[in-house]
């Protein structure tokens, strides 16, 4: 045993005494003033961090005894700048579970606490897997697919889901395949004709920004000859191929009208058009699963209905190729307007981007040497971190923290691209690293914008191929084109306005109700009172992958990363639920901001 393992384990024989001993000023105690305590289901039923002594009593004397870790055991432990980091294995009545603490001169800084897994309903694997066939029983007269044939057949119409899943992007089918492997019943429905259509359906050059070790799904890990970046068409070839290896229930094609939840009943009437027919679900749980983003924010500009050409939101561009020779304005300067502007550019349109408000780009190489790489790349993986370990490790920074680490970062990134950056703001181009220099992943979980992962275009802006106005306040359309505050008029065959989502409780509103979306509150964002993320500070994103202001009401979303990771601790909740396990929820979040 190591001299850090020992000493990581005599912090953890007293904590786990002082837990027994139901003495919450005690554990605390074990705890420097400034400190965080991050649990993940496997306390306080949510997903919440305790900040400081105050907090971190105060969630003690809320949870049962039963909840609280026992038999507590390092299973690895190292030690670098004066901070001891180990891991943790541990059990309480509900779950099995794993955690991450740092300890500096002997008391904790940093504690991850995460549910793994429920003790008495853990998922068929190993050597508890399916037989999948029932030798020396000849009777049998049904194969294996008939009776999937039966049961999909049943689903939805005989037998109703315990879940319903709206939305069967990445993130519906990763929470869907984890409730398929809990023994949860789960049906997950999507407007297009196949799954993976959600990509497919994208402007023709697009590729995932993040790189494959960030991106992995549930279960099945990309083969190693994966490439670094996933072209659109294939990613939604693999989310298709997955469906089917996974054996979810998915209904393509269908659309939902409208959901009402039956306070009495605890259960949702749920309207859809699968395939043009009527159909009415009655789930237990109802989970919007439709990204991170809500309803596209379509700006209403005076002069709209006298513009003689065409008129998209970025979430409706088709790609460039039918716009070469014509002229393009395209109102935005963040991740979308950049790929709209290439891709039209590369097909030979005369494409201008209109800058409004400041932006923060990062070239994709630098994002992932200096960012992702001690994590998310191959390095990380010869070196023993593969992406469910290095998921644990990203998730046991405390958000409060996150900030000062990500500036170092960024603030190398800064110094070693400044020509680029130089070259960037003599074009004009308003740049930013976040309010705090912080850079991009926390302007990414404030207000899920304001960014740009660099994979080309921004070259193109520096040398002019993409013409730049910037700032541009657009004032009034006309018959042919954009008319700007200062009087400059810019001709235009196409307008497409890159102007970003509303928050996912639009979907609630669109669905449900506006009393249901406000009852809820703001998805998305920390409450750090920066720009476009009003506070009070939060500690979590709100509502996403946790309970909600409304009952039986979840929302998930996010990259492939944050749908992978969390998907496992939704799963477990709805599970719970779902076998009629108690689940005191601590610290309820309130509804601070409606949208």
């Amino acid at each position: 045993m190591t001299d850090e393992t020992t000493t990581a384990q005599h912090w953890a024989d007293a904590f786990e005494q002082a837990l027994a001993g139901d003495e919450p000023a005690a554990v605390a105690a074990l705890f420097e003033d400034e400190s965080y305590w991050r649990d993940l289901v496997s306390l306080t039923w949510n997903l919440h961090t305790a900040e400081g002594h105050e907090q971190i009593v105060r969630m003690l004397d809320a949870a049962p005894q039963g909840l609280r870790p026992r038999k507590i055991r390092v299973t690895e432990a190292s030690a670098a700048d004066g901070v001891v980091e180990a891991w943790i294995e541990f059990e309480n009545d509900t779950v099995n579970g794993k955690g991450l603490v740092r300890l500096r001169d002997g008391k904790a800084w940093t504690l991850l606490t995460t549910a793994q897994e429920l003790r008495d309903h853990p998922e068929a694997k190993g050597a508890s897997r399916p037989r999948g066939a029932e030798h020396g029983n000849p009777s049998r007269t049904k194969n294996w697919l008939d009776e999937q044939k039966e049961r999909q057949a049943r689903l939805g119409y005989e037998d109703q889901p315990y879940v319903l899943i709206i939305g069967g992007g990445q993130g519906g089918i990763g929470l869907g395949a984890r409730l398929k492997q809990l023994g949860v019943p789960t049906l997950i429905v999507d407007k297009y004709a196949r799954p993976g259509d959600q990509w497919r359906s994208r402007y023709h050059s697009l590729c995932l920004h993040d790189p494959v070790w960030y991106d992995h799904l549930p279960y099945l890990p990309f083969p190693a000859n994966w490439p670094v970046f996933t072209p659109k068409d294939k990613i939604g070839d693999w989310l298709e191929s997955y469906t089917k290896i996974m054996e979810l229930d998915y209904w393509t094609s269908t659309e939902c009208l409208s959901a009402q939840y039956d306070e009495s009943a605890q259960t949702w009437t749920v309207n859809v058009v699968r395939d043009g027919e009527n159909v009415t679900l009655h789930p237990t749980q109802l989970v919007l699963a439709t990204g991170m983003s809500g309803v596209p924010n379509m700006p209403q500009v005076p002069g709209m209905e006298t513009f003689a050409g065409e008129i998209q939101h970025s979430s409706q561009h088709p790609g460039g190729d039918a716009y070469t020779g014509k002229k393009v304005v395209v109102v935005g300067s963040n991740n979308s307007a950049h790929d709209i502007c290439a891709d039209l550019w590369r097909a030979g349109a005369d494409v201008t981007m209109l800058q409004r408000s400041t932006t923060h780009i990062v070239k994709s190489d630098s994002l992932m040497t200096e960012v992702l790489g001690p994590l998310y790349s191959e390095e990380a993986v010869a070196n023993g971190i593969d992406h469910d370990k290095a998921d644990l490790i990203f998730a046991s920074l405390p958000y409060k923290v996150l900030p000062g680490v990500q500036k170092q970062a960024f603030d190398v990134i800064r110094e070693k691209d400044k020509e680029f950056y130089d070259g960037l703001e003599k074009a004009g181009f308003m740049l930013d690293f976040g309010d705090d220099d912080s850079g991009l992943f926390l302007k990414y979980l404030r207000r899920g914008s304001g960014y740009y992962i660099d994979i080309g275009a921004s070259d193109l802006v520096a040398k002019g191929e993409i013409k730049l106005i910037a700032p541009a306040v657009v004032e009034r359309l006309d018959e042919t084109g954009v008319v700007l505050d200062d009087g400059r008029h810019l001709d235009a065959d196409l307008i497409v306005f890159a102007t970003g989502y509303g928050s996912m409780n639009g979907w609630a509103a669109k669905l449900i109700s506006q009393e249901v979306a406000d009852k809820v509150g703001k998805c998305w964002g920390l409450g750090s009172d920066t720009t476009k993320d009003p506070g009070p500070w939060m500690g979590e994103l709100r509502n996403m992958w946790k309970p909600t202001q409304q009952d039986n009401l979840w929302f998930h979303g996010g990259n492939l990363h944050q749908s992978r990771h969390y998907s496992r601790y939704l799963s477990i909740q709805l599970k719970a639920r779902y076998e009629g396990i108690d689940t005191p929820v601590h610290a309820l979040p309130e509804t601070h901001h409606l949208s």
